[in-house]
């Protein structure tokens, strides 16, 4: 179904896009939710990343599979957001301002929660995106490496290395 709708899209079907679009929204925003960290970020580059592949769906060659090949483009976009520097980490600080002492216990896990995941979205840009996919977005090591086009073993180096790291920071 997804490819047959890339191939029309690609052959200029708009209608097609636009279902394109609409059934990978979902998947774009949420993963930008979390390499970013807050709402407004998320859907700046939710947005960025439907113009980008209006422009670069004609160049997508059907080797991996679509929702791969968008991940990668949503990766691509939160890197750009964050090195031109748009609100990097304004809500983050705001967001993690909860007294353990005031709040019912799963408000303190919700809390440490945060703070975890704003400490990864602080690791390096490799460490980083191989957390995110394994442990944000639930997906395999094999899947992490086909998206990050690395190998699967470089994968779990960049894992192990993230632990180590996130040790220090916590």
């Amino acid at each position: 179904m997804t490819r047959a709708l890339v191939t029309r899209a690609q052959n200029g079907d708009a209608a097609a896009f636009g279902e394109l679009i609409e059934d990978h929204y979902d998947l774009i925003h949420r993963t930008a939710w979390k390499w970013c960290g807050n709402r407004a970020d998320a859907e700046d580059v939710a947005q960025d990343v439907c113009i980008k592949l209006g422009a670069a769906l004609a160049g997508f060659d059907h080797r991996s599979a679509f929702s791969s090949w968008v991940y990668r483009i949503t990766l691509n976009a939160v890197r750009d957001m964050q090195r031109a520097g748009k609100r990097r980490g304004q809500y983050a600080d705001a967001y993690a301002e909860v007294t353990p002492d005031e709040q019912p216990p799963e408000q303190e896990a919700a809390a440490t929660s945060r703070q975890l995941w704003a400490a990864v979205r602080e690791l390096p840009d490799k460490q980083r995106n191989a957390v995110l996919l394994v442990y944000a977005e639930e997906l395999s090591h094999a899947a992490a490496a086909e998206i990050m086009g690395i190998k699967e073993a470089t994968v779990s180096f960049h894992v192990h290395e993230a632990r180590k790291t996130l040790r220090g920071l916590l």
